[in-house]
């Protein structure tokens, strides 16, 4: 076993009934009050997962607690002691570490360096002992049975190996109290299977973990207790077995929600995007399906299917330069998602904060920077008026929780940021809409919301391909599913003969 104490602080494990005690938290923004007087309670070697929609003040205390806020009132106390936390490091130092719903890494490095920045081994000489970063690495992802080359570039890997980098590297820390937002948003059922075999193993080492997540079968499968924010005040403390998934999600909504999937059957017609042989060298090869109007394509397959690139080629941001793509029976040349767009597409990306949201950007200018369409131009200008009032109109729908369209976007929770980029896409009036992961850090209720949305958009005629890791949500929306298995295309599934057997069976060939 490699000596870790150069790059890591000693664990003491804390024999008190609470390693982490919120109380009376508040915190504000401009215009948001985010918390009001809320509280936690996590016991050591327990899992305590804190629930509550977007904007419900979940990421907020978290990053209290980790100091990248700093609160208005209220105390944290850890291991029985009060601390204040200015700054990432002071966290760190005291025992916490956090995974971020927001991936931090730094594309331009390796993973190695990643994980050890700013404590790196040093030599004889104050030199980074490159050799000993790479074994500790190495050592490390082997322990977590992460199977990736400690040397491979970020930039290199997919949104669900940068999650398991981000893993490891709160691992690394060798804290006390370990905080995942949302750590399962982008990876598939596989790879949540090994995320709990790991969350498992620290619990049994005393570790107290916060887990967030809008995913009840998670909660019921992995969290001891549960806290349940609403509208940035504490709703209630329960442990996992006294409730059932509707008392949970009456606490976090205040509301029933009657229906999860709720998929009508919609008069389905002609063909309207036909894909042929669509072939990326080294990435995917023979790509070949079609959609009709009125329908949802789900889109299947485990981390490395390549889903997310034959959207990105069908969508022109990295043309495939093998196959034809169709649509209406023509042939068409789409090279860029301008030629995309300007051919009725419209293309919800996986990854929100990278392709998606312009971050400095208020809301409102994020979601008409998508608005090409004639009907809200006129003299060559953005029709501002008619734009705001329809922006509103989806933002109301949509329940985007914002003081109003001019706020930033960057200080939008996650799932709020992913409700608006649907906002934006949706007023363009698509006639194709490719959704990569479109409830990816939404909430229940939202979620039933977006779902109800996609299936009223196929009534009218649009045609939508809908990529997403949730079994559920694929059989629960899909007219047909296509599963994919390491770029190529493993079969098709019906609605009626499909199950989640079925599809597992073929996206692991």
């Amino acid at each position: 076993m490699l000596d870790h104490r150069e790059t890591t602080r000693e664990r003491t494990p804390y024999q008190g009934e609470f390693i982490l005690e919120v109380d009376n938290i508040i915190k504000e923004f401009p215009g948001v009050k985010a918390l009001d007087g809320v509280q936690l309670r996590v016991r050591p070697g327990s899992v305590h997962a804190l629930m509550g929609e977007n904007g419900a003040g979940k990421s907020t205390l978290m990053k209290i607690i980790a100091g990248v806020y700093v609160p208005d009132g209220g105390e944290v106390r850890f291991a029985g002691r009060p601390i204040n936390v200015k700054t990432p490091l002071d966290a760190l130092n005291s025992g916490i570490a956090m995974i971020h719903q927001e991936l931090n890494l730094m594309n331009w490095m390796t993973i190695a360096e990643n994980i050890w920045i700013r404590r790196e081994p040093r030599n004889a000489f104050g030199l980074i002992n490159h050799a000993k970063m790479r074994a500790m690495t190495a050592e490390l992802l082997g322990r977590l049975n992460i199977r990736l080359d400690p040397e491979a570039q970020v930039s290199e890997l997919t949104v669900a190996q940068k999650q398991m980098v981000e893993i490891a590297k709160a691992v690394s820390y060798n804290s006390d109290v370990l905080i995942m937002d949302e750590p399962t948003s982008a990876i598939t059922e596989t790879e949540v299977a090994h995320l709990f075999a790991i969350i498992r193993d620290l619990r049994a080492q005393g570790i107290g973990i916060v887990y967030i997540t809008h995913k009840m079968n998670e909660l019921f499968e992995i969290a001891d207790e549960f806290t349940v924010f609403r509208d940035g005040k504490y709703v209630g403390t329960h442990a996992s077995s006294d409730v059932t998934r509707d008392d949970i999600i009456r606490m976090m909504v205040g509301r029933e929600i009657t229906e999860m999937f709720p998929k009508v059957e919609c008069p389905i017609g002609e063909t309207v995007l036909e894909v042929r042989n669509l072939t990326l060298p080294g990435v995917f090869k023979d790509i070949s399906f079609s959609v009709r109007a009125g329908e949802i394509l789900g889109v299947a397959g485990l981390v490395g299917s390549k889903r997310s690139n034959v959207a990105e080629a069908i969508f022109g941001v990295h043309p495939a330069p093998i196959g034809d793509i169709l649509i209406d029976g023509r042939n068409v040349q789409i090279t860029s998602p301008s030629d995309a767009m300007r051919h009725g597409m419209a293309f919800l990306t996986e990854d929100r904060k990278e392709t998606g949201c312009f971050l400095i950007l208020n809301c409102l200018e994020n979601i008409q920077s998508a608005l090409i369409t004639q009907g809200h131009v006129k003299g060559g200008f953005i029709d501002q008026k008619a734009v705001t009032a329809k922006a509103e109109e989806m933002a109301r729908m949509l329940r985007v929780k914002t003081p109003d369209l001019l706020e930033k976007v960057e200080n939008l929770s996650g799932g709020n940021q992913q409700k608006l980029l649907i906002a934006r896409w949706l007023l363009t009036n698509p006639r194709i809409l490719i959704l990569d992961e479109p409830t990816r850090g939404i909430d229940v209720g939202a979620k039933s919301e977006i779902h109800r949305l996609i299936t009223n958009l196929a009534a009218q005629g649009v045609a939508v391909v809908m990529i997403s890791s949730e079994l559920p949500e694929v059989l629960g929306m899909s007219d047909r599913i296509m599963v994919m298995h390491e770029g190529r295309i493993s079969g098709f599934l019906d609605r009626a003969e499909a199950d989640q057997v079925k599809i597992m069976s073929l996206a692991a060939q």
